[in-house]
C-alpha cells in the first residue's frame, strides 16, 4: 500500500512572499488553485490513499471532493511537523511506502508522481525529486514510511540525501521538472505560465496581468 500526504496550510494566510504583486484574495485564489491542481494529479495517480494534512475548512472540503482524506491539525505547526504525523500515520496503518509532495506544484502530473514511486529501489529505500533551485526537496518516497526522518527547509535537499546516505539506504534522486516548480516568489509565477498552460493555476494568474506587476514590483 502506497500513501500519499500533502501538508497545507491555512490557505487564508498562504503565499506571504508573493505579497509585492498579489493582494490577499488573490493569494488565496491560487493557493487552492494549485492544491486543486495537485490534488487532480495525485488522483489520476492510482495510489492507494492520499491524505491532506490540514486545519483549514477549504483546503478540507476540496481534499473530499477530490477523493482524498483529510488529516486534521489542530494548529499550523509548519511543514515538516504535518509531514511528520502523516509519516507515523502510514507507519501505524501499515503501509509500504510514504510519498509526500507540496501543494504548491501545480505542474506536477499523474506520470511524474509515477515515475516517483516506480523509482525507489528495493526497501529500505527512498526517492527525492529537488526543487527546481536544488536547494528544497519537493518529492519524497519512503520505504518503509519510518525508514527515516525529514526536515523541510533550505537546503533539505542535500540534508535529506546526506541522512539517507548516513543510513545506508537505497537512493534514487528523481528530477521532475512538473514537481521540481513549487509556487513562492514573484519570480516562480512567469515560470508557472511558461510551463504550465494546461493547469488551473495558470489560467488564473493568466487573467491578472501578473507578469506587468512583476516587472514594476519594487525588490
Amino acid at each position: 500500500m502506497i500513501v500519499a500526504a500533502v501538508p497545507v496550510k491555512d490557505l487564508v494566510n498562504a503565499k506571504q512572499r508573493l505579497v509585492r504583486v498579489l493582494h490577499a484574495p488573490e493569494r488565496r485564489a491560487l493557493a487552492r488553485a494549485m492544491l486543486t491542481d495537485v490534488l487532480r494529479a495525485l488522483g489520476d495517480a492510482g495510489l492507494d490513499r492520499v491524505w491532506v494534512v490540514t486545519r483549514d475548512p477549504d483546503a478540507t472540503a476540496l481534499a473530499r471532493a477530490f477523493g482524498a482524506e483529510p488529516l486534521a491539525e489542530a494548529e499550523n505547526r509548519g511543514h515538516t511537523a504535518a509531514v511528520a504525523s502523516a509519516q507515523a500515520e502510514a507507519e501505524r496503518i501499515g503501509a509500504d511506502a510514504f510519498l509526500t509532495i507540496p501543494g504548491d506544484v501545480p505542474c506536477i502530473t499523474a506520470a511524474e508522481i509515477r515515475t516517483l514511486v516506480d523509482a525507489v529501489p528495493p526497501p529500505p529505500a527512498v526517492a527525492f525529486t529537488p526543487s527546481r533551485s536544488g536547494l528544497g526537496t519537493n518529492g519524497v518516497l519512503l520505504a518503509p514510511p519510518a525508514v527515516m526522518p525529514l526536515r523541510f527547509g533550505e537546503p533539505s535537499f542535500d540534508n535529506h540525501l546526506a541522512a539517507a546516505r548516513a543510513r545506508r539506504l537505497a537512493l534514487r534522486i528523481v528530477p521532475l521538472p512538473g514537481l521540481g516548480l513549487d509556487v513562492d516568489d514573484p519570480d516562480d509565477l512567469a515560470a508557472l505560465l511558461a510551463a504550465g498552460a494546461e493547469t488551473e493555476s495558470a489560467r488564473l494568474v493568466a487573467g491578472w496581468r501578473v507578469l506587468e506587476r512583476v516587472a514594476t514590483a519594487p525588490r
